[in-house]
């Protein structure tokens, strides 16, 4: 699985995109970033970009590999699962369409993104997103992956 966080810059404010999980979906209206599986013979960063087209239709300008990894256990298959956890910066005005996944999306500030996601790790996720993009971006270099 994979875990991207969609980020738009306006104005010097950084916005992350949440999706709100469909009724027929596991985990119904819970708010999250872009997520999926990875499937045989893709790579993380390949699923990433694939779900991301699939979600919500966008195209990233830019990608990164975040220095960290997200983990859950899933009741369901007894299985504990590892996340790559991935950044993309998509340009401001961009046009989100969902896919049958999700009910509803929001474009929101780093402390409300931190406020509506269920997990601790995905707060890290976003704190650790938000002070690259808005403080060390310039000085600390993430992992880039050309989409272009």
């Amino acid at each position: 699985m994979i875990e991207l966080h969609v980020a738009r810059r306006e104005e010097g404010k950084v916005e992350y995109l949440l999706l709100k999980r469909g009724a027929n979906e596991t985990y119904p209206g819970l708010w999250q970033m872009v997520s999926g599986k990875v499937n045989e013979g893709e790579k993380a960063y390949e699923a990433a970009l694939r779900e991301l087209s699939e979600e919500t239709s966008l195209v990233p300008v830019k990608f990164w590999v975040a220095p960290n990894i997200n983990s859950f256990y899933y009741p369901e298959t007894d299985t504990v699962n590892f996340l790559p956890v991935f950044l993309c910066e998509v340009p401001p005005g961009s046009t989100v369409t969902l896919s049958e996944e999700h009910d509803e999306y929001r474009w929101v500030s780093p402390a409300e993104a931190s406020s509506m996601v269920a997990w601790e790790g995905q707060r890290r996720s976003i704190s650790i997103c938000t002070e690259y993009l808005m403080e060390k971006e310039s000085v600390l270099n993430f992992v880039k992956i050309d989409v272009t």
